[in-house]
């Protein structure tokens, strides 16, 4: 079974110089539900499909299955979806021997800038880039699969 360790962080700074690659990303949730989800993803012109089961206590871990699919299997999954999209372009920085993938959101989400970096374990040290903010790991608010039933635009802080 193949786990996925992620941290997730605010971005505060500027970034922008440091970008080696972008791509858009398109995204729905075929199930939402607490524990599991099923995403589709279109990331430039390739279809993903991917199940994500539930979070570890401190939100770090969790088992990640994900297939390549054609982009029109994709294109068609996505009107299956529940409602809300996640419209984002990702950054690509490296930093040290890991690469940061920055989320710039875009339509319900806008305004909303979030740096992930993949571990081998949830012990392992990176360097954290000055434009780093608050970690976010732990904070539901930020699952993508979240932000499409409330989105970043709708938050009262």
């Amino acid at each position: 079974m193949a786990t996925e360790i992620e941290r997730k962080f605010l971005v505060k700074g500027d970034f922008s110089g440091q970008i080696t690659g972008s791509q858009r990303i398109v995204q729905g949730y075929i199930c939402s539900q607490p524990g599991r989800t099923v995403r589709v993803r279109i990331r430039g012109e390739e279809g993903f499909l991917t199940i994500k089961g539930a979070s570890d206590e401190k939100g770090l871990s969790r088992y990640e299955f994900e297939q390549k699919i054609p982009l029109a299997d994709a294109e068609e999954l996505l009107k299956l979806c529940e409602p809300g999209v996640i419209d984002k372009v990702r950054n690509l920085i490296p930093a040290g021997r890991h690469t940061w993938e920055v989320d710039v959101f875009h339509g319900d989400n806008e305004g909303l800038v979030l740096a992930e970096i993949e571990l081998d374990s949830e012990e392992e040290a990176f360097e954290q880039p000055e434009w780093l903010g608050q970690e976010v790991s732990g904070d539901r608010r930020y699952y993508n699969s979240m932000l499409t039933k409330h989105p970043f635009t709708e938050w009262k802080e």
